[in-house]
């Protein structure tokens, strides 16, 4: 079972690394394909030494999978940006998800809506 020192040290590294890699995205990026998208989670195991990054994108989901595209040819970049950033000595592998939860949560309530309307 990990400590709670370790778990802390984790999530506020999870933590920093959402923030960093969100200014990334929204000004140093200039890959054409990267679009209008925020950074909702990032996700580290126990061994620190890759981070799940979800991505909320906006836009259709052809221009979802484009901007996919365009983060995964730019982790070596931005790896180095958070490197310069946080003062990092090692900088987890980042994996770029794309993070459905925002529609899957819309469909949802205009479900309950309906549920509600019948009753």
């Amino acid at each position: 079972m990990e400590n709670r020192a370790a778990q802390h040290r984790r999530e506020r590294l999870a933590d920093a690394l959402r923030d960093e890699i969100g200014a990334i995205l929204e000004g140093d990026l200039a890959d054409p394909r990267v679009g209008l998208a925020t950074v909702s989670e990032v996700s580290l195991p126990p061994d620190g030494k890759s981070a799940r990054v979800m991505i909320n994108p906006e836009g259709s989901e052809r221009e979802a999978e484009e901007t996919l595209a365009g983060l995964n040819a730019a982790k070596g970049f931005i790896r180095h940006q958070v490197l310069e950033r946080l003062g990092l000595r090692h900088v987890p592998e980042l994996f770029f998800y794309l993070d459905y939860s925002q529609q899957h949560k819309g469909r949802v309530e205009e479900l309950l809506k309906r549920i509600k309307k019948r009753g």
